[in-house]
């Protein structure tokens, strides 16, 4: 059936690419988030494990809500590692070792560069898509990642 919410379809397929992109962005983060809960050594390790854990568990949230996003404005969102890394926009790569502040500065970099991507896109969808409901959505994700971005930032300090 037809999606008719009073956006073009031309400009619903423009914010379901920026949603697709953020979508990937949110899976890679996730299982970077996943990874360092996994694999962190240290004497902090009980702490950050857990941290790590109560991380990953808000994308994951973060994750389904862009997908649903995404079927509310009438498309489908990617669903394979192979669209995942296609259309994100950071690395899959662990370059630091396993410890609390290697994977801290790497997961804050991440979320710095999925605030900016949001950040340069809530303004776009709204005026250019008259997309006023996915420029809202996504400056509350803005808002829930640059808390994230904080208590990770206070581990660093």
């Amino acid at each position: 059936m037809k999606t008719n919410i009073g956006i073009t379809e031309e400009n619903r397929k423009s914010v379901a690419i920026q949603l697709a992109k953020l979508l990937a962005d949110e899976f890679v983060l996730y299982t970077k988030t996943r990874n360092a809960h996994w694999n962190i050594e240290g004497p902090d390790f009980h702490s950050m494990h857990v941290f790590f854990e109560s991380q990953y568990n808000e994308l994951d949230e973060l994750m389904d809500s862009v997908a649903e996003r995404m079927r509310k404005i009438g498309h489908y969102a990617p669903g394979t590692l192979k669209q995942m890394l296609q259309l994100t926009h950071l690395t899959e790569e662990n370059e630091s070792a396993n410890t609390s502040a290697g994977f801290l500065k790497e997961l804050l970099a991440d979320h710095e560069s999925i605030i900016e991507f949001l950040r340069g896109n809530i303004n776009v969808i709204a005026n250019d898509y008259h997309d006023l409901g996915t420029s809202d959505f996504i400056t509350g994700l803005m808002e829930t990642h640059e808390g994230m971005a904080w208590m990770i930032r206070a581990h660093l300090k």
